[in-house]
């Protein structure tokens, strides 16, 4: 029997306005942030769920705490659920990184798996952890739907892997899941299908209420 898992990238961080790649560092939400986790909930309190995972990085345990309440559920906190370490890349931007070592940040851009920052957690290794830790979430709720609040790489990632995707695509095919947006995948054994990707879950200024769940 199949289950529905609700991908959601956390609310938006000061790193991420600034483009730093944040990775394992815990960094907080922004006010804007916040009021994304709030229009999440509102839309998980239409769409329903029978149950919440997120990452224990604190930007995706505060975007998904405001949902699971509006659910009557008690978010599952999943250590596989991480985001990647960046190493060099780790709190610092692309222009930064750029200034530094140029070759590194060519190569990355080529392939960021064959050419990941050095001192990163290997993107295969991710993805397979990522992986595992989705495909366990719908074996346990078979039949349901979960909504799984992460992160930006690594859900990519594991959609590339889900998918059949080559991992070194992640950025090319998949160039951004935006904040608080929800990508939703069916999944059942080891058959992944995408039903639809980065779904905004708020409402647009000037757009009237009743949007579809």
């Amino acid at each position: 029997m199949s289950a529905r898992l609700l991908l959601v990238r956390h609310g938006e961080t000061v790193w991420h306005t600034e483009n730093r790649y944040a990775g394992t560092s815990d960094i907080a939400l922004t006010e804007r942030g916040h009021r994304q986790a709030r229009a999440l909930a509102q839309w998980a309190g239409r769409r329903g769920a029978d149950a919440v995972a997120c990452s224990p990085l604190s930007r995706a345990r505060r975007t998904a705490e405001p949902a699971a309440e509006a659910l009557g559920l008690v978010p599952e906190v999943i250590e596989d659920l991480r985001e990647l370490h960046f190493g060099w890349g780790e709190g610092r931007t692309i222009a930064e990184m750029e200034a530094e070592d140029p070759a590194a940040v060519r190569a990355f851009r080529h392939d960021p798996v064959t050419g990941a920052f050095p001192g990163s957690e290997p993107p295969g290794q991710a993805a397979a952890r990522a992986v595992a830790a989705l495909r366990g979430l719908a074996a346990a709720h078979e039949g349901g739907t979960v909504l799984v609040v992460a992160h930006n790489s690594l859900l990519r990632i594991a959609l590339c892997a889900l998918l059949g995707i080559p991992l070194g695509r992640y950025r090319a095919v998949l160039p951004r899941l935006d904040n608080a947006a929800v990508t939703e995948i069916e999944t059942d054994g080891e058959v992944t299908a995408l039903r639809s990707l980065n779904v905004p879950t708020q409402i647009a200024p000037g757009a009237t209420e009743g949007l579809p769940a």
